[in-house]
């Protein structure tokens, strides 16, 4: 995943603003503790740190994707 489709993710997610203050704010536990920008700062894969922010926030599997994006089954 490219860091552009991760932030694509966030803002469809959870909108523009508040995933910039999400990504800044939230600790996450499994990457060490780390914000979603220090872990891709970091150099923690994008993927990584998206599912991360999904586990924490539940986002449902099927958001997980994306927009218009169907999970495989």
């Amino acid at each position: 995943m490219r860091l552009s489709d991760f932030w694509r993710l966030m803002d469809d997610e959870f909108g523009p603003a508040y995933s910039r203050v999400l990504a800044a704010d939230l600790v996450l536990g499994s990457l060490g503790g780390r914000t979603a920008t220090e872990a891709l700062s970091r150099g923690i894969e994008p993927k990584a740190v998206w599912l991360a922010v999904c586990d924490v926030q539940d986002v449902p599997a099927e958001r997980r994707l994306g927009r218009d994006i169907q999970p495989k089954k």
